[in-house]
């Protein structure tokens, strides 16, 4: 029977006492090292002896030799390249994984990737991400692993959000201003809103471990960084005027209907009970907002603790209200209501005054007459007279509109509890169905409590919602429902009218329920601002990550405090609840597109658990936020999305850039990939052309750009505008210079950045330039999106330079670029050329077209003018017209040319007579032949020496150099004073021997002149007369 064998071989046997040879634990941190043995066959009948030899001489290894020749706590040596921590317990994994052990360092084992992995805890990272914070070597204090779980992390959370202020205090009012009818549709579509979000955040959240966070977590690393800190912060402000929201709700609850003498301010007339109402609810509100802090800051397990005190109240109440509408079908609670007309009179005045227009008393004659004759009333019966109520309503000699319509309308009572009637709903925000995910670092398992806990809630609330605005219709007079504060029911919660046995089982519960969503607000909001500051993306919130040693924000509960202070100072609560409500919707919104936007794209990672998800559930759930907004509030919304705006450009612009896999990169990659489909493989049409230019530039020994006005140039050139390609060759061989030309490429892109040039960078290791700059011209771009220009640079003092390879290259260059039907721009004297910051005042830019290259001089002219270091430059474009033509017509019809191109330039049409060639041509040529034969000398061998002396001179250099002295002589002399001159460059030869010469005719060509750009095209039309 095969077997598998391991001996137990300590260095000393003293050094390791009781260790048991049949232990196989190779975690042990002794000298005695664990040897397995192979996989062959052994009988069990073999000999102890020989098993235990064949293994002792299989293992005898050099490490195990050089173990013997210390004591036993000596090191023994690694087979791991450059891994100084290997120890003798992984002398199994050096023998089974040997075929990767020189990769170890970069590339560890699955052991190790998993335990880093099971080691993962998500509460001391925030939304860092975990790869960096889980960094190999990497010390960190041990913190415990987050114990909460699906009730107390998110179903309890969001329980106690939804049944807030809402639901008692502003629920009935609600209903009344609307109808059952109109309420349930209203309740159900709300509903809708907030499930499907809950489904897509449900997707989102298994998608991956959630650390702190929450939503802002999952909108960041779903839509960028942009989006998510801007849609965070929202949330984050949201979610902080909810906890004033809520206790501004606690605060009426206990002013208005449990102690209402324990009002501070109070205003003898009633025009300033208003106003003296605001100002106690500002002293009462910052003492509770004082005193919700310090619990939250004392930690969050005792918000916990109160939390389900605080449910259960709530439990409490909404039973009693289930209870008291069962029993006011059969004895409805009496709850008489005054009524004038259609309107409800106040029951502390009615039970004051009495619910009637007159009271019947014994009076004498007189009296009556009297009262008749001191008032304005028509006369009365001998036994009646006017009650309180007139003073009331008519306590001014003039007659007014309260009194009209007191004369014109009767006094009625009726019962605010009848057991049936109607009225209903008008809004119900659908807040705070986050309440659990953004508490996600605190969860023991996010991934599934999220999506259990978020939906249970919203399906739980969405029936106690649905089935109390249909009880508070059948139950609750409509003029009741409609009277927000109850002044009508004797200043009793109209909702508690309705509860059984006592009102005070809902005040207790309301009150205790909105302090307990304050309380879970007030612990939200500081987490998600911790997140959004480790994160980073805004640098000046970065002070707010920091916290105490266990990680409660510290900092981020301060600011939250000052920005709900500000809420609470309002002191309103139908003027706060708009502004978070639109905060809320936003961040809604944002989770569902999200979610539609990966399951659209279906990239690789999107794999969530949860699926029970669609991208039509996310499209529909992102409507309905986007409605609701503008339904509930079109001014708040705009102003809400103005607010996230700007901080997404602030992110854009100053925040730290990211790279999280997010979806709208992806997205960017899918309409990349689409577009790129689309583009034409062959060359552009004629009107769609502009320059996609290539970029070659050459580093010196450090690293540095030698030309870095070139890449100006080409800024200037493109102003932002199409595709531009930065890109240097690097000598040598790539397995050696990875890293150069990485250094090399960082060196481009700042440069890149310095110049704010859009665009890519490429860098190529090659053993020769020449090839490099060949390859790159040939492979860069990427479908239609590829170069049709490239810019180079003059090699500067190529007659001294050392390395005549440099200015080989070039011409190689021209030749490539002119095989590959691409234009080529050779700016010389660069570096006169301006910079970004040097716009030109006045001055010209000279064109000089010798000969048709498909309207490469037409074009860059006007290109350049729309930078605004050219804009103030005139265009004039000059022609040479030999005798055989006639100039005058020539002028005219290169007018008329610009004109149906709508180029405004002057024109002026150069006329270059025969003539003999001069004694300066001759002697330009016989120094360029003699400085081109010398240079050939001393390439060729002595037999090829002795045969170049009977070679003859090439007469067609004369007549070359004479074309180049004579075209200089009429520009420098038209153009000496321009800014710039545009100049057709002349191709190489096509025998190379005459490369040397080429280059002189190329400097005879532009000498005299400070900054010129020589052009050649690529052979196709670059601009068109026609629309």
């Amino acid at each position: 029977m095969a077997s598998v064998r391991f001996t137990v071989t300590p260095t000393k046997a003293e050094d390791v006492p009781g260790l048991s040879d049949t232990s196989p634990d190779v975690s042990s941190r002794s000298s005695g090292r664990v040897r397995f043995g192979s996989r062959e066959s052994v009988n069990r009948s073999e000999p102890p002896s020989e098993a235990s030899g064949a293994v002792t001489a299989g293992t005898d290894t050099p490490d195990r030799t050089n173990a013997e020749q210390g004591d036993g706590s000596a090191k023994i040596s690694s087979v791991y390249i450059n891994n100084s921590h290997a120890v003798d317990d992984d002398d199994f994994y050096d023998r089974n994984l040997a075929l990767f052990e020189e990769e170890m360092d970069t590339r560890p084992k699955v052991s190790s990737l998993l335990n880093r992995l099971a080691n993962y805890t998500n509460l001391t990272q925030g939304a860092k991400e975990h790869e960096e914070a889980e960094s190999i070597g990497e010390k960190r204090k041990p913190s415990k692993s987050p114990q909460m779980g699906t009730f107390m992390g998110v179903y309890l959370p969001c329980l106690q959000n939804i049944f807030g202020v809402i639901l008692f205090l502003r629920l009935t009012w609600v209903v009344g201003c609307a109808g059952v009818l109109q309420a349930v549709c209203i309740i159900f579509t709300c509903c809708c809103c907030t499930m499907l979000t809950a489904i897509s955040m449900s997707a989102i959240a298994t998608n991956g471990v959630v650390p702190a966070g929450g939503s802002y977590f999952m909108i960041s690393r779903s839509l960028g960084p942009e989006f998510g800190g801007a849609v965070g912060l929202c949330f984050y402000l949201g979610t902080t005027f909810a906890g004033s929201m809520y206790i501004l709700g606690a605060i009426e609850i206990l002013l208005m209907y449990i102690v209402p003498s324990a009002a501070v301010f109070v205003s003898s007339d009633a025009d300033g009970e208003h106003a003296a109402m605001l100002n106690n609810m500002r002293l009462y509100g910052s003492v509770f907002l004082l005193l919700m802090s310090l619990l939250v800051f004392v930690g969050v397990k005792y918000v916990n603790k109160l939390a389900s005190v605080f449910l259960a109240c709530v439990i409490i109440s909404i039973l009693s209200i289930y209870t008291g509408a069962l029993v006011s079908a059969f004895s409805p609670p009496p709850f008489p209501v005054c009524m004038l007309g259609n309107r409800s009179i106040s029951g502390h005045v009615a039970q004051l005054y009495g619910c009637s227009k007159t009271v019947t008393e014994d009076v004498r004659q007189d009296d009556a007459n009297a009262t008749a004759n001191g008032t304005l009333a028509p006369p009365l019966l001998p036994a009646a007279r006017h009650s309180e109520l007139w003073n009331v309503f008519c306590n001014s000699s003039q007659t007014n509109t309260s009194c009209e319509y007191y004369l014109q309308n009767n006094l009625s009572t009726i019962e605010g509890i009848p057991g049936l009637a109607s009225g209903v709903i008008r809004r119900r925000t659908p807040i705070r169905i986050m309440a659990g995910s953004n508490r996600s670092g605190d969860l023991k398992d996010a991934q599934r409590s999220i999506p259990i806990g978020t939906i249970l809630a919203i399906f739980t609330t969405s029936i106690v919602y649905l089935s109390c605005a249909i009880l508070f219709g059948a139950c609750i007079e409509g003029v009741v429902l409609r009277d927000k504060f109850g002044d009508s029911v004797n200043g009793n919660l109209v909702v508690g009218t309705l509860s059984w046995p006592t009102p005070w089982v809902i005040l207790i519960g309301s009150f205790f329920s909105t302090c307990g969503a304050g309380l879970q607000s007030l612990t939200g909001a500081p987490r998600l601002l911790q997140a959004i500051a480790k994160d980073n993306i805004i640098p000046f919130l970065r002070v707010f990550g920091h916290g105490k040693a266990n990680g409660e924000p510290t900092w981020a509960l301060l600011l939250t405090a000052l920005i709900a202070e500000l809420g609470v100072l309002i002191a309103s609560l139908d003027l706060v609840a708009p502004i978070l409500s639109m905060f809320f919707l936003m961040c809604y919104l944002f989770v569902n597109l999200a979610c539609a936007l990966q399951t659209l794209l279906r990239t690789p990672n999107w794999r969530p658990r949860f699926s029970y998800y669609h991208w039509t559930l996310s499209f529909l759930g992102m409507i309905i936020c986007l409605v609701l907004m503008f339904i509930s509030s079109w001014h708040y919304a705009i102003v809400a999305m103005v607010i996230a705006g700007m901080i997404y450009k602030y992110i854009e612009y100053h925040g730290a850039e990211k790279e999280w896999g997010d979806g709208i990169r992806g997205l960017s990659l899918s309409a990349a990939r689409f577009a790129l489909l689309r583009l034409e493989e062959g060359p552009p049409h004629t009107k769609n052309w502009r320059p996609q230019v290539l970029v070659l530039l050459k580093l010196d020994e450090d690293a540095h750009v030698k030309s870095p006005r070139l890449l100006t140039f080409a800024s200037q050139l493109k102003a932002g505008k199409g595709l531009t390609i930065v890109g240097t060759v690097i000598s040598g061989n790539f397995l050696h210079s990875y890293g150069e030309a990485l250094a090399a490429e960082q060196t481009l892109k700042h440069l890149m950045e310095k110049e704010r040039v859009k665009g890519f960078c490429q860098c190529i290791v090659a053993q020769k330039p020449r090839e490099g700059i060949s390859h790159m011209i040939q492979s860069s771009g990427l479908g239609g999106m590829r170069h049709n220009t490239v810019v180079m640079g003059w090699p500067t003092a190529w007659r001294q330079s050392e390395d005549p390879q440099s200015w080989k290259t070039f011409i190689n260059t021209v030749r490539v670029t002119t095989a590959a039907h691409l234009a080529l721009l050779v700016p010389k004297n660069i570096s006169l050329f301006p910079s970004n910051s040097e716009p030109w005042t006045e001055g010209t830019i000279d064109v000089w077209w010798i000969v048709h290259d498909g309207g490469m001089l037409m074009l860059l002219p006007f290109l350049l003018r729309q930078h605004k270091v050219w804009r103030k430059c005139g265009m004039r474009i000059f022609t040479v017209a030999q005798m055989e033509d006639n100039s005058i017509q020539m002028k005219k019809d290169l007018a008329t040319f610009l004109y149906h191109l709508r180029i405004d330039a002057e024109v002026e049409v150069v006329e270059m007579h025969n003539s003999d060639i001069s004694a300066y041509t001759y002697e330009r040529t016989l120094m360029m032949e003699q400085r081109s034969q010398m240079l050939r000398q001393m390439r060729l061998s002595k037999s090829d020496r002795e045969r170049e002396v009977g070679t003859t001179e090439d007469h067609s250099n004369v007549r070359r150099m004479h074309t180049a002295v004579k075209l200089n002589e009429v520009i420098v002399n038209k153009s000496h004073d321009a800014r710039l001159v545009l100049l057709n460059m002349p191709g190489p030869p096509r025998n190379p021997d005459g490369d040397e010469n080429y280059m002189e005719f190329l400097e005879v060509l532009t000498e005299g002149l400070e900054r010129v750009l020589l052009v050649r095209g690529g052979g196709s039309e670059v601009i068109t007369i026609y629309s």
